[in-house]
């Protein structure tokens, strides 16, 4: 009985995070929505553009998600150890590597967007609005980078709930920023660029208000640490790395499909897309597991830590059964959801049951890159990465040189979410991931 009232404080436990997580994570592609809904009007050369600049914006802030993912799993540490103020500094020192961070990439990506634009070889028209997009969209870089890193420090907190609310208020914001811009100043795309920066310097300015009054309400100092923020841009690296394995996965995954048939590539966006959705759910359980794996390490509970990564666990392998029997169920039909072209039903229907049977795999992969983020095992995910991308690489190589088509990128796409499965199961068998304490802060 003690045992199942136990399991049920767990399942509460992971609800309260996953839940506002999942649903902050489903606001974040809103921005995008919206931008695209609203300048899709303007015709076919802005629309274009704004996909060129958003494809440069997207991959430059996932690349920066280590300023969530990392602060989450420090602040956690620090509250587990009850030391909230310990905690408070390291976040607050995220918040001043975001910014510099995010200042160079301003300078860098504003200075060279005609160049950067110029990369995807479109007509000059597509260029020119692509880069007045991305020359205002640089100057909301740091704000969005804050963001990141503010999230990572509630996150670490226990609170998912606050960033939730944040993010619901500034894509209203966005929304009602980007018609008032666009429409009712005539600004053009440079409206919806201008909108939606502003509305992430909202966001970013909520998420610091709040960490600021907690700083001050336990003596923290928010002036700027540098051997604070040295130490915590070193932390960073190993996740950058891991990042880094997983965007390139995803740009070999592209490149190869993109050699492919036209039906063969919409299939694939299709598919591609359907798995980026299926994955907010599991991110959102991944989030609980950085958040309160960091919490029971730093106050040295690993027996807790065990407990609930395997219950976690439990829950990722139940939705990849669960989700990955339905869509097996729904995939003949599916596609013609996005597509009216039976070349596209035919490319999209063999992949999609790959997909559906890789979802048990993947549920347990997803929890587990989470716990093991919150645990700070931050180096070997970064070689486990490079391992699995090892794996992906040639399979994906000899898809193209056989010209095999999408069910087979996608069976290789399968063999490296069964690899990435395997070294993140080896790991949580072991003992090497459970250090217990809070790290030690540069000037403590």
């Amino acid at each position: 009985m003690r045992a199942r009232r136990r399991l049920g404080a767990d399942d509460h436990e992971i609800l309260r995070l996953a839940v506002p997580a999942f649903f902050a994570l489903v606001a974040e592609p809103m921005f995008l929505l919206a931008d695209t809904a609203i300048v899709g009007h303007l015709g076919t050369d802005p629309l274009a553009g704004l996909a060129i600049a958003a494809t440069v914006v997207q991959t430059v802030v996932g690349l920066a998600v280590f300023l969530a993912y990392g602060t989450t799993a420090a602040v956690g540490r620090h509250l587990g150890a009850d030391d909230l103020r310990g905690a408070l500094a390291t976040g607050i020192n995220g918040i001043w590597l975001a910014l510099l961070i995010g200042a160079a990439l301003t300078l860098g990506i504003g200075l060279g967007a005609g160049t950067i634009v110029g990369w995807f070889d479109a007509s000059p028209a597509v260029n020119e609005q692509a880069t007045d997009y991305l020359r205002i969209a640089a100057l909301g870089l740091p704000p969005m980078l804050v963001v990141l890193a503010g999230t990572g420090i509630l996150r670490g907190l226990q609170d998912t709930r606050t960033p939730l609310v944040i993010a619901v208020a500034a894509n209203l914001a966005n929304i009602g920023l980007n018609v008032l811009l666009v429409y009712g100043l005539d600004l053009g795309i440079s409206g919806s660029a201008l909108g939606t920066t502003l509305a992430q310097l909202g966001a970013g300015a909520a998420l610091v208000a709040v960490v600021v009054r907690g700083a001050r309400r336990h003596g923290t100092r928010l002036r700027p640490d540098r051997r604070g923020i040295a130490e915590s841009a070193r932390a960073s690296v190993p996740l950058l790395v891991r990042t880094l394995t997983l965007r390139v996965a995803l740009l070999i995954g592209t490149l190869v499909a993109s050699t492919m048939a036209a039906a063969s590539i919409a299939a694939h966006q299709i598919v591609w897309t359907i798995t980026i959705t299926l994955a907010l759910a599991l991110d959102a359980i991944a989030i609980a597991g950085q958040a309160m794996t960091g919490r029971y390490l730093g106050a040295g509970d690993v027996a807790s830590a065990r407990r609930v990564t395997r219950r976690m666990i439990a829950w990722g392998l139940w939705f990849g059964v669960a989700v990955g029997a339905a869509l097996l169920a729904i995939s003949p039909w599916l596609p013609r959801a996005f597509s009216g072209d039976p070349d596209v039903w035919h490319a999209a229907i063999g992949a999609l049951i790959v997909l559906a049977l890789t979802q048990p795999a993947s549920g347990v992969a997803f929890v587990l890159d989470g716990v093991l983020i919150g645990a700070g095992d931050g180096t070997y995910l970064a070689w486990a990465g490079v391992v699995t991308l090892a794996v992906y690489a040639p399979l994906a190589g000899l898809v193209w040189a056989f010209d095999l088509g999408l069910t087979w990128l996608w069976i290789a796409y399968a063999a490296y979410l069964a690899a990435r499965t395997v070294t993140l199961v080896h790991r949580e068998r072991s003992d090497a991931w459970l250090v217990t304490g809070a790290p030690v802060r540069a000037g403590a």
